[in-house]
């Protein structure tokens, strides 16, 4: 009886790491968005993760929400310098997430500042 509960608890916690780097390590798409930085913020009361929001058009009428993970530090200083800036997002989207992960499916890895499409000379 004890071997099968062990063997039980063993297979469920294998289904559960299998689940977990499927989702972590294999990225569904890969891209690139530009829009003005409207938010970025650190929230959640169990885990905190990092939140932010670009405006992709003019009224704000397409928003693009992203999460950030901790250990892409250099994005998050570039995001939090560059509130207010048009600027450019590379990211990746996963098939699903973690509440410890983020909020969305999108995740940035790269922040760049760029010269807005609405503004230029």
């Amino acid at each position: 009886m004890k071997k099968i509960l062990v063997l039980t608890i063993a297979a469920i916690i294998a289904v559960f790491l299998l689940i977990y780097a499927f989702i972590y390590f294999v990225p569904y798409s890969e891209g690139v968005r530009s829009g003005e930085l409207i938010k970025i913020s650190r929230k959640g009361v169990l885990a905190k993760t990092w939140e932010g929001e670009i405006s992709q058009g003019i009224s704000g009428a397409q928003i693009f929400a992203f999460s950030v993970l901790d250990k892409d530090a250099e994005a998050i200083d570039k995001l939090k310098e560059y509130q207010g800036e048009y600027v450019k997002l590379e990211y990746v989207e996963r098939y699903a997430t973690f509440f410890w992960l983020g909020d969305t499916k999108y995740f940035i890895t790269k922040v760049e500042k760029e010269q807005s499409p609405h503004f230029r000379q």
